[in-house]
């Protein structure tokens, strides 16, 4: 009898992570995978450098110097904090822990499209739920639970399109959802958003015992290459998730790194206003050129071109790349006509902006 991989495994289609510029002419631009645009700390780089001295020895399995800082930072319950290879690691936990053969999991149309593959692999499946202004639609959401329904997933902010749910919105989703039913709130890029009506999910979390809020290092604290991610939730979906997550799974090193990042809050603050300044010239300059932008918040813009030859997302995406300017397509996102655009340097963004002005012009 030959080999036979699980039911659902072949339905997978690998993720695809931003390109980088190969080199031609042009200015080598990298905007295509949300990477912080001022780097880490140089306190998170001067720990993480200290901490070469001990690679020989495993790191502390518990994380318990990172959850501890985690919690005074937050005002969060260190017992409900566990950590991650990245927020991936946990999200795809997460759903292993409460979803299998026969479930479904559930999320909005317009997201981060590794959703999908965590519901795929474990013989799941999914349902899409419509959304609204590239929001996602919490009407939709609860109109689409059925009795299979084990795992609702939603970014917020939501990565490609920028959009949130204010508090009193993610609450009335909870509210809607059966107990049974494990709601996964992905804060990604919850540091960008000061909207005072947004929360990260902390409320929530701590008000239920069904929630669960995934954050990570890789956005604002510019640590993406050290994969360090962390979840808060009841202390029972900790107890299990932790079971099943790989050992040992954050080293010294980025744990170092992390506690120092959360200690600078000064660079973290610079970050969020650079971010928060390129944001608005950029949105102003894009629905100047007349295209659209889809939401306000997170490390990025999205932006949609107009459905006509020439003028086209990928006829964009082609003429940027003339000048190795990466940014990143939205097809495999379920936005076709978009492009994101992550938030870089000062010439980055100058660069990219003139770029795209140059192919908007020539219409």
């Amino acid at each position: 009898m030959p080999l036979v991989a699980r039911p659902g495994l072949d339905r997978i289609q690998p993720y695809q992570p931003g390109q980088k510029p190969i080199g031609g002419g042009g200015p080598g631009v990298k905007l295509s995978a949300n990477e912080s645009a001022l780097g880490p700390s140089p306190k998170a780089m001067a720990a993480y450098a200290d901490a070469g001295g001990v690679i020989e020895r495993y790191p502390d399995a518990n994380a318990v110097r990172i959850r501890q800082a985690l919690a005074d930072r937050y005002g969060l319950k260190v017992e409900n904090i566990l950590m991650g290879i990245g927020s991936d690691e946990l999200l795809s936990a997460l759903v292993r822990t409460y979803a299998g053969a026969g479930d479904e999991v559930l999320y909005p149309t317009a997201t981060f499209p590794m959703y999908r593959i965590y519901a795929l692999s474990t013989g799941a499946d999914i349902v899409q739920a419509p959304d609204t202004d590239y929001r996602a639609d919490v009407d939709a959401l609860l109109a689409a639970v059925t009795e299979r329904t084990k795992v609702v997933i939603v970014a917020n902010p939501n990565n490609p399109t920028g959009t949130y749910l204010t508090s009193d919105e993610m609450e009335r989703l909870r509210a809607g959802l059966r107990d049974d039913i494990l709601l996964i709130i992905d804060a990604a890029y919850a540091e960008y958003v000061s909207k005072a009506d947004y929360d990260a999910g902390i409320a929530l979390v701590n008000a239920t015992d069904n929630t669960v809020m995934t954050r990570t290092f890789s956005k604002v604290h510019g640590m993406a290459s050290l994969r360090i991610g962390w979840c808060y939730a009841h202390s029972d979906i900790v107890s299990l998730v932790g079971r099943i997550r790989s050992p040992f799974n954050v080293s010294s090193a980025g744990q170092a790194a992390g506690i120092a990042a959360l200690e600078d809050k000064t660079h973290e603050d610079a970050v969020i206003a650079h971010t928060a300044k390129w944001h608005s010239i950029a949105s102003q300059r894009l629905t100047g050129l007349g295209l659209e932008i889809t939401g306000t918040e997170g490390n990025f813009v999205c932006v949609g071109f107009p459905d006509e030859e020439g003028k086209r997302a990928k006829d964009a995406d082609a003429f940027l790349r003339k000048s190795d300017i990466i940014t990143r397509s939205m097809a495999g996102f379920g936005l076709p006509k978009h492009l994101r655009v992550t938030i870089g340097t000062d010439k980055e963004m100058e660069t990219c902006l003139d770029a795209i002005e140059e192919f908007v012009r020539a219409w």
